[in-house]
């Protein structure tokens, strides 16, 4: 399978006084703000490239693991996951990953194996140079 997404960035003005906008083709951002402020600062109402990774990755990752648990036999209640993305020193350094699954009739060590392959063959894990460090846990 092959296909392509499209993304649209416009920016005005300096680094740090300027202001930004994304867009994409699905029109889930409109024109969404951005800026020095959104992401260096808090308070801001916008969204920044680490947020917009984060959400990326977790969605990937949740997709990925509901494929692969199928492969299995397993079909999920719930994948909740948390990403925490950490720029240190001008790049993404660190993603953490943390998973919280409700799947029926799964024991604790094979939801592991099966959620560490999922981090590995995720396509926007494959894609990042950082870190990622990946928590699970298994509702009881």
């Amino acid at each position: 399978m092959k296909f392509t997404r499209k993304a649209q960035a416009q920016w005005k003005g300096s680094g740090k006084e300027g202001k930004g906008t994304l867009s994409t083709a699905s029109g889930v951002l409109d024109k969404t703000p951005h800026s020095f402020h959104t992401r260096f600062e808090d308070g801001e109402k916008g969204t920044n490239p680490e947020e917009l990774v984060g959400a990326a990755h977790a969605g990937c990752f949740a997709m990925q693991l509901s494929f692969l648990l199928g492969e299995d036999g397993f079909t999920p209640k719930s994948l909740d996951i948390d990403a925490t993305v950490t720029f240190e020193d001008g790049e993404v350094t660190v993603i953490n990953l943390d998973l919280e699954g409700d799947i029926p009739d799964i024991d604790a060590e094979q939801f592991q194996q099966i959620a560490h392959k999922a981090k590995e063959v995720c396509p926007i894990s494959k894609l990042l140079k950082a870190d990622i460090q990946l928590k699970v846990s298994l509702k009881k």
